[in-house]
């Protein structure tokens, strides 16, 4: 589809290609004339729109856009998605406005994917929702503070699943974003071993991986925790010597292995892996970067216990929540929204006397 001034220029497949079919005027159905695209330009193995499975609760459909391009609309104008600029990706509380954070890890998730999706013929559409709403959910303080919300609430908690439901229950006053099955989906199913159902959603997994490892080294090497020279030789052979060349590898493994099994070829795989376990020894486990983990950890313990032992303090909506829900899940919900910023603040309201706050 191709748009001129005040006309949709609608696309045709023949035996010599794609080719002209009709030209309308603008003021027609333009989410249909996409959808009749789709079904010329995408795979027989995407999720068309016209095969969305539906909302939770039922609502007219748009004019302009598909059901996807709603979702991935709604998400980024919804107000969890904006507080992922104050959540961190790796490092605490950064000073240096170049480190990552979960919002700008968001977005590199997204661009990879679409970029994948692009080239597999798959629903772009579909994956950028996905990718831009996987971390709705995320704690402060990254996968430490979900850490210790798993070992205090009796149900456990997973950053993905909270993502689903900060999307259902939490954003709007309440009213939630009521996103597509497939959306939902691909967002709750993007960290675990479980598969979603759509290729979109295998795409969105992998490229959440591509983005926190090699940008979590450029980061990690601003910082000092690694050099570049101590990268495992055998990754540099494979992958590359820099960012680029490693998500570039790796993007174009998971192209030339088609898009019947989302995934690697065996020799990119087993380089994919040795670096991952090279991040978790030099650099997530670092005890540099553990030091001050372990007072974050501290600080959402703290607020977890306070909370639950006074409901009476948490806003409104999660007052509600907590009548509905349960206790702890209402407690869960308010401190997983929580910036980094704003969890210590609320942890030194708690704690430090005010006239000591004038002195600090």
């Amino acid at each position: 589809m191709k748009l001129y001034k005040n006309a949709i220029i609608i696309l045709s497949k023949s035996d010599k290609g794609v080719t002209l079919r009709k030209s309308v005027y603008i003021s027609m159905n333009i989410r249909q004339h996409k959808i009749e695209n789709e079904e010329i330009l995408l795979c027989k193995e995407a999720r068309k729109s016209a095969d969305c499975e539906g909302r939770r609760t039922f609502e007219a459909l748009c004019p302009i856009r598909t059901e996807f391009q709603r979702d991935r609309d709604r998400i980024i104008h919804c107000s969890a998605f904006r507080r992922l600029k104050h959540k961190t990706q790796v490092f605490l509380l950064p000073q240096d406005d170049h480190y990552r954070t979960r919002l700008t890890h968001t977005l590199e998730v997204a661009q990879i994917a679409r970029t994948i999706a692009c080239a597999l013929r798959l629903n772009e559409d579909l994956t950028e929702a996905i990718a831009l709403g996987h971390d709705l959910g995320h704690t402060p303080f990254g996968h430490d503070g979900e850490r210790v919300l798993d070992r205090l609430y009796a149900d456990g908690f997973r950053h993905s699943e909270q993502s689903v439901r900060v999307a259902d229950v939490i954003v709007r006053d309440g009213v939630g974003l009521n996103l597509t099955h497939e959306v939902r989906d691909g967002i709750l199913n993007h960290s675990s071993k479980s598969k979603a159902i759509t290729r979109e959603g295998d795409v969105v997994r992998l490229a959440d991986k591509i983005a926190y490892i090699n940008h979590d080294i450029e980061d990690a090497i601003h910082s000092g925790v690694l050099l570049p020279e101590e990268l495992p030789e055998n990754v540099v052979k494979v992958l590359g010597d820099d960012k680029s060349k490693r998500i570039t590898s790796l993007i174009m493994s998971i192209i030339r292995n088609g898009v019947e099994v989302v995934g690697y070829e065996d020799e990119i795989q087993a380089a994919h892996d040795e670096l991952r376990r090279f991040m978790f020894e030099r650099v997530y486990n670092c005890p540099t970067i553990n030091a001050e983990k372990e007072k974050a950890v501290k600080v959402v313990e703290f607020l977890f216990l306070h909370y639950k032992k006074n409901l009476h303090e948490l806003p409104a909506l999660y007052q509600k929540l907590a009548e509905e829900y349960g206790d702890e899940r209402a407690v869960c919900d308010y401190i997983s929204g929580m910036t980094d910023d704003f969890a210590v603040y609320k942890f030194s309201e708690l704690c430090v006397p005010k006239a000591w706050k004038r002195i600090l």
